[in-house]
């Protein structure tokens, strides 16, 4: 949390930001929505804290943005700011969605329907790729963390491993090479 907010933020606040975060996003963007609402507008968080925490939530189980609504609206005012935080995050999404299953199965035999979900689908490939380069640029300029990247790319893009063997393998081998004092050990 930021240091420089002197008083709490209020709960109509938390809950506005989730939910203008949960209503304007879509799929895997919202991981820029979020750090663009919590650490540039809001600046609930620096860059470190938004990271640690999205890699916190990512590590979870559950919505990578419903644990990070968690953990932020905690942050920000315990356990009522993570049940508001919560409360934005889903609100939209679920009325939304509510809406569109109701559209969808009155007009699911329509082309159209299928052509607008193409190109749903376009969007949502480039806006992941988008968020990836711009919050993971880091881990694409070392050496050892691309080698992580394209091992994952190789095993699950193309011999089709299954991500839980991924996990299971890669990932402890991953955090042995990251973890603390292994810089100076020379690896």
């Amino acid at each position: 949390m930021s240091e420089l907010s002197a008083s709490p933020v209020s709960l109509g606040r938390i809950f506005r930001v989730f939910a203008q975060i949960g209503v304007t996003s879509f799929g895997g963007g919202i991981v820029a929505y979020l750090r663009r609402a919590l650490v540039e507008k809001e600046k609930w968080l620096d860059e470190d804290r938004f990271m640690a925490a999205l890699e916190i939530s990512q590590t979870l189980p559950g919505l990578n943005s419903t644990n990070m609504s968690v953990i932020v609206g905690r942050q920000l005012r315990g356990a009522a700011g993570a049940f508001v935080a919560v409360l934005g995050m889903i609100l939209p999404g679920a009325v939304i969605l509510t809406g569109l299953g109701f559209a969808y199965v009155a007009l699911r035999h329509d082309p159209k329907v299928a052509l607008i979900l193409t190109g749903v689908a376009a969007a949502a490939v480039g806006l992941l790729l988008q968020v990836t380069l711009k919050i993971g640029w880091k881990q694409l300029v070392r050496p050892l963390d691309l080698s992580f990247v394209l091992l994952v790319f190789v095993l699950v893009g193309l011999f089709h491993v299954s991500l839980l063997v991924i996990l299971v393998t890669v990932a402890p081998l991953a955090v042995w090479m990251h973890r603390p004092g292994a810089k100076k050990e020379g690896l």
